[in-house]
C-alpha cells in the first residue's frame, strides 16, 4: 500500500493524475469536502480560530493539503474572523500536489510554508482532512480460526496476488464467532499520532475522516474489512490492479487514534460525526445565506447518506487546558470510543 500510494514517480500520490474533483469527466477519482463546498473550510476555520485563542498559539499546520482548497478556505475565513495566524505550514509528501497548492495559495505569499518534517518543538493548531485513511494499513485474515497477515506476491504468470502467512498480530479486540474474517490494523496511522504528540509542546489537532469507533469497526458482521480503491468516482475492492493509478484507502479506527493520542500526552476534546461538528460550527446560517445550487452542495456535507454520518471528527489538545470546543458542544460521542 505504501509503494502503490507514495513511491516517487510511480505511486498514486506521487504522479500527476487529477485525483480531486466533482465529476469523473474531469479525470478525477473522488471528491473531498473542501472541493464540494467552501463552507467546509469556513466552518473548520471557526474551530481553528477558537483553538488558536484557547491554546495561545499563532501557527496552523495542515497535513495532506490536497489541491490547497482547504488551506485557502481556512486562511480566508481566519482573516475575516480577525484571527490570522503568523504562519500556515503544509506537510505533503506529494510533489505534484505541492505545486498545485503553491499556485492556489500564491496570494498568501510568505504566510504559507511547506515542510518535509516536523520541528523538534511544535506549537499551533493541526488540521488533517482525509489524511489518516490514506496511511498504509496491514491486512489480517482469520481463516479456519487462525490469524494470518495478508501480503502481496508476484504471480509466475505476471501481475500481483495475495499470500497469507500465520502471524502473532491481532486486531485490538476479539472478533466474536468462528467465521472467516478480514480486517485491518493501523500501526502506521497510530504511530503518526504518537509522533505528532512527541513533537507538540502546546496546541490542538482536528482530524476529519471516514471511520468508526472500535466496537463498530471490528463488528462480527464487518467480515470483509474496509479497504477499497477509488478511480474515476467508482469504488472497487481490488488494490492489486492498476497499481499507482487509483487511490487505496481504509476507514479509520478512531478508538485507536484516541488511544494513541492519549499515549502521546493529548487529551480528547471531542469526537462526533461531521454533521454535528459543522452544525455546531455554524452551518445553519451559512446555508441560509447561499443560493439554491451552492446550498444543495453544502448540504451534502451534513446529509446522513452523503458525508454527514460516515465522516467523523476528533479533536485533541496538549499543553493547554481542555475546553468545551465549539465543534463538539452538541452530539459528542467520545463515550462511544
Amino acid at each position: 500500500m505504501a509503494l502503490a500510494l507514495y513511491e516517487p514517480g510511480l505511486g498514486y500520490y506521487a504522479n500527476n493524475t487529477a485525483k480531486f474533483g466533482l465529476m469523473a469527466s474531469s479525470g478525477s477519482d473522488f471528491v473531498t469536502a473542501p472541493e464540494m463546498s467552501p463552507v467546509f473550510g469556513q466552518l473548520l476555520a471557526a474551530q481553528v480560530a477558537e483553538a488558536l485563542v484557547r491554546t495561545g498559539t499563532r501557527q496552523v499546520w495542515e497535513f495532506g493539503a490536497g489541491t490547497g482548497a482547504l488551506a485557502l478556505q481556512v486562511l480566508d475565513e481566519l482573516a475575516a474572523l480577525g484571527v490570522r495566524p503568523d504562519r500556515y505550514t503544509i506537510v505533503d509528501v506529494s510533489g505534484t500536489l505541492r505545486a498545485r497548492q503553491q499556485l492556489r495559495l500564491a496570494r498568501y505569499g510568505g504566510l504559507v510554508h511547506w515542510a518535509d518534517a516536523l520541528p523538534a518543538r511544535l506549537e499551533g493548531v493541526v488540521i488533517g482532512n482525509e489524511v489518516l485513511d490514506a496511511m498504509p494499513v496491514q491486512l489480517l485474515q482469520r481463516l479456519g480460526g487462525a490469524w494470518h497477515e495478508r501480503g502481496v506476491v508476484r504471480r509466475p504468470e505476471g501481475g500481483f496476488g495475495w499470500q497469507d502467512r500465520l502471524t502473532p498480530l491481532r486486531p485490538p479486540m476479539d472478533i466474536e464467532g468462528e467465521h472467516d474474517y478480514l480486517t485491518e490494523i493501523h500501526a502506521q496511522g497510530e504511530a503518526f499520532i504518537r509522533t505528532l504528540g512527541e513533537h507538540m509542546v502546546r496546541g490542538a489537532a482536528f482530524f476529519i475522516d471516514y471511520g468508526f469507533g472500535e466496537s463498530e469497526y471490528y463488528h462480527p458482521q464487518r467480515h470483509m474489512g474496509t479497504l477499497v480503491c477509488h478511480r474515476l468516482h467508482k469504488v472497487d475492492d481490488d488494490p492489486l490492479t492498476d497499481v499507482g493509478l487509483k487511490d487505496i484507502t481504509a476507514h479509520v479506527n478512531f478508538t485507536g487514534t484516541a488511544v494513541a493520542a492519549q499515549d502521546a500526552g493529548f487529551e480528547v476534546l471531542g469526537y462526533t460525526n461531521q454533521a454535528h461538528f459543522l452544525i455546531n460550527c455554524g452551518l445553519g446560517p451559512k446555508l441560509d445565506a447561499l443560493e439554491q445550487g451552492p446550498r444543495a452542495m453544502a448540504a451534502k456535507l451534513m446529509m446522513e447518506h452523503e458525508m454527514g454520518e460516515l465522516f467523523k471528527v476528533i479533536g485533541l489538545v496538549k499543553g493547554a487546558e481542555p475546553w468545551d470546543a465549539l465543534g463538539f458542544v452538541r452530539g459528542d460521542r467520545t463515550h462511544r470510543l
